[in-house]
C-alpha cells in the first residue's frame, strides 16, 4: 500500500513578518490554509508540521495537523534550507519504523493552494519514473527581454538581441510557485527540481503569491478577497 506524507516547514522566527507563519490572514492563521488543503484532498497518512515553535505546534494541531516532534533548535535559523528540515522528518519517521514512499512539501504560507493540483501533482508523478511534481506558474512578462540596473544607474539588458523581437515570438518561461512540491522516495535522482526528473505543475498566475515582505501580505489579503468574491459570484449564479 502507497505512503504519503505531508511535511509542512513552519519556524517561529520569521524577520521581516514577525510571526507569518500563524498571522491572521482572512480571520485564520495562515498555516491553517495548507493545513486545511492537505487533510481535504485525503491524499496522505499523516499530515506533519515541522516547528521549533510551541505556540505554532498547538495552533498545527488545534486545526488537525500532526506535530510528532518538536523541531532542533540547529535546524530552525535563518541559515536553514528547507531540504534539511525535510531530510530530519524522513529520518525521525523512518527510525519510528515507518515505510514512506510519498512526501510532499507544502509551504505554510500558502494560502492560495488548491486541493486540484495538489492531486494533479501527485496522480503525475505516481504514473511517471520522475522524481518530483511541483507548482509553477508562467512569467508575467519575457525573460528575454529584461534588463539590470547598472552601478551607475543606466540599463543594461541581459540579452540585447532580443530588443527588437515580438514578445509572442520569445520562448515562454516559468518559476517556481513555491507552494507544494511531491517527491518520489523510491525514485533516485543527481538533478535539481527544476530539471529533468521534475514534472511542472502549472498553476494560473491569479493563485500565486509568495509572501515574503508586508507588501507581499497586503497584495495576498487583496488577490484572497477577490477570488473569493469572484467564487461567490458563481455560487450564486448556478
Amino acid at each position: 500500500m502507497t505512503k504519503c506524507i505531508a511535511i509542512i516547514p513552519a519556524r517561529g522566527g520569521s524577520k521581516r513578518i514577525p510571526r507569518k507563519n500563524i498571522k491572521d490572514f482572512h480571520g485564520k492563521p495562515l498555516i491553517a490554509y495548507s493545513i486545511e488543503i492537505a487533510l481535504k484532498s485525503n491524499l496522505f497518512d499523516k499530515v506533519i508540521v515541522s516547528t521549533e515553535d510551541e505556540e505554532i505546534a498547538k495552533i498545527a494541531k488545534s486545526f488537525g495537523a500532526s506535530v510528532p516532534f518538536i523541531r532542533p533548535k540547529e535546524l530552525s535559523d535563518d541559515f536553514i534550507g528547507t531540504g534539511a528540515v525535510i531530510e530530519h522528518t524522513i529520518n525521525f519517521l523512518k527510525e519510528k519504523g515507518e515505510k514512506i514512499d510519498f512526501i510532499c512539501t507544502i509551504y505554510a504560507t500558502a494560502p492560495f493552494l488548491q486541493e486540484e493540483y495538489l492531486i494533479e501533482g501527485f496522480e503525475k508523478l505516481k504514473n511517471s519514473n520522475a522524481k518530483n511534481a511541483f507548482s509553477c506558474t508562467s512569467m508575467p512578462f519575457p525573460i528575454q527581454r529584461t534588463f539590470k540596473i547598472t552601478p551607475d544607474e543606466r540599463c543594461e539588458m541581459f540579452w540585447k538581441e532580443n530588443f527588437s523581437k515580438r514578445s509572442q515570438d520569445l520562448e515562454e518561461a516559468f518559476q517556481d510557485a513555491g507552494q507544494f512540491y511531491w517527491t518520489n522516495l523510491n525514485v533516485k535522482s543527481d538533478d535539481i527540481i527544476f530539471g529533468k526528473d521534475s514534472i511542472p505543475i502549472i498553476l494560473p498566475r491569479y493563485l500565486v503569491q509568495d509572501i515574503d515582505t508586508l507588501e507581499d501580505w497586503t497584495r495576498a489579503e487583496f488577490m484572497y478577497e477577490a477570488l473569493k468574491k469572484d467564487e461567490k459570484s458563481k455560487n450564486m449564479e448556478k
